[in-house]
């Protein structure tokens, strides 16, 4: 069980990347993982399982590729893209999306729960597609420093969700992020431009983006900001319990 926000070392995991078991999806929990490089994927056996595997599956927002197809796609405009406007249907939607292959879904209401606060803390963002006013796709993830660590995406409709995806590394590549953590290998983002990175990399590159300043706040196209996030001006400084 973990007593504390610190976790064990991720370098001295072994590839498969299992980190620690226990602890909870408090969203201060969530922030200490991230920040040294470690997710949670919870299972049936391993309700509260931590991870860093070796490699790890990273994009660099110059590095995008798009394909041609999905270029025509996005010229004709068929979804209207907006960020942070649906947070929690994206999440739920994601955590009822079928996956292929897996025996349901790791995005449990505990974990849910966890992100709705990351949410409120102005620190996880969603993408959501749209079809006239039906949301058809989207994705979400948590920006620190100038990381943003992608968690999952849905879709209902072909290519709705890489739209998305197309847009939100866009708006990081303008926003000088340096990493999009894709987690692991999946051939879908492969075909983006993501690659396979040793953790050690990984973790050395998630070191330098942390110190730079956190785009903290609502990434709402509306400009929204959530009540419950405070002005620029008055937001403490975010710091990192990795130890």
């Amino acid at each position: 069980m973990i007593e504390s926000y610190g976790f064990p070392d991720p370098r001295q995991a072994s590839d498969y990347g299992l980190v620690a078991v226990g602890g909870s999806y408090h969203p201060r929990m969530l922030i200490a993982a991230y920040a040294a490089g470690i997710f949670p994927w919870p299972s049936r056996e391993l309700p509260y399982s931590w991870f860093s595997p070796n490699p790890r599956m990273v994009l660099r927002p110059e590095d995008l590729h798009v394909s041609r197809s999905l270029r025509k796609t996005i010229r004709k405009q068929q979804f209207r893209i907006t960020r942070d406007t649906r947070f929690e249907q994206v999440i739920r939607a994601c955590a009822a999306a079928y996956r292929p292959g897996q025996g349901g879904t790791w995005i449990n209401e505990e974990l849910i729960q966890g992100f709705l606060g990351l949410h409120r803390m102005g620190l996880a963002h969603s993408v959501e597609s749209w079809r006239g006013r039906r949301l058809v796709g989207g994705l979400y993830g948590i920006g620190l420093g100038s990381v943003f660590c992608g968690e999952s995406m849905f879709q209902r409709q072909t290519d709705a969700s890489k739209v998305a995806f197309v847009h939100l590394v866009e708006k990081l590549r303008e926003w000088d992020f340096r990493l999009v953590d894709c987690q692991v290998y999946t051939d879908h983002l492969a075909r983006f431009g993501a690659s396979e990175w040793p953790r050690d990399r990984f973790l050395d590159e998630l070191e330098i983006a942390l110190e730079d300043p956190t785009r903290r706040g609502s990434w709402s196209t509306r400009g929204y900001r959530h009540p419950s996030v405070p002005s620029r001006e008055n937001e403490p400084e975010l710091t990192y319990d990795r130890t």
